[in-house]
């Protein structure tokens, strides 16, 4: 990633992302190559980011679970475990935040949505500061996740994104991340037509994976996380 599209994309305006209709159908095609960070220094930067962020964020995440149980009325779990795809397609537990009533899939797996009236009032508060994300990094020092990457999506999604969107399953050549270049890019959805829009950031980040992309997104992140500013 050139230094001149570094400084365009720090500006929020600026749209990075491949186009899956120029992409061909044959394989990747000649519009889509994707680069592989160096292991060694991704895994380092990984684990300094979140022992950092365990330790920082500690005060906030007790916090955080006393709220919950107060909300509950000590009734439900404070954390919530659900199984996504991570890299090479591999199955693993996320951790986060329970931010959604202890009934909220009893009709089966949905798609969450914004405003969604499964969440609760403190869930909404943790999805909007993203608070609910914070026990991720627990999934990055077991070795899950990495601290940037695509998002990680469950099964159910995957098998049918992926027999939709084509190229859906390159997402999955490197570790998910707890926030990534469509998270900072791309309003919240939920729907095939947003996975979709997404998967070209993602794409995007493929391309120009590296050390310093990764220190952008967190940049970005920490933009929208406590000012505001970009993509929510």
């Amino acid at each position: 990633m050139t230094k001149t599209m570094i400084r365009k994309a720090v500006r929020s305006g600026y749209d990075c992302r491949v186009d899956l209709e120029q992409i061909a159908d044959s394989g990747l095609g000649e519009g889509l190559s994707c680069q592989r960070r160096s292991e060694g220094l991704a895994r380092g930067f990984d684990v300094l980011v979140a022992v950092i962020a365990l330790i920082a964020a500690l005060p906030v995440m007790l916090i955080t679970a006393v709220a919950i149980l107060v909300e509950s009325a000590g009734k439900g779990p404070v954390f919530y475990r659900q199984i996504r795809v991570g890299a090479n397609g591999s199955n693993f537990s996320v951790i986060k935040f329970r931010t959604m009533s202890t009934d909220a899939e009893k009709d089966g797996a949905q798609w969450a949505q914004k405003n969604d009236p499964r969440v609760t009032r403190v869930g909404a508060f943790l999805r909007n500061t993203r608070i609910d994300e914070l026990p991720q990094f627990i999934n990055v020092l077991q070795g899950d996740m990495s601290v940037v990457g695509p998002r990680p999506e469950r099964p159910e999604f995957v098998t049918e994104l992926s027999e939709s969107i084509p190229h859906y399953e390159t997402r999955h050549i490197v570790k998910p991340g707890i926030t990534g270049w469509a998270q900072v890019h791309y309003p919240y959805g939920a729907s095939e037509q947003d996975s979709r829009n997404k998967l070209e950031y993602d794409l995007f980040y493929l391309q120009h994976s590296n050390l310093m992309m990764d220190f952008l997104v967190a940049f970005k992140t920490v933009r929208v996380c406590l000012l505001g500013v970009g993509a929510r």
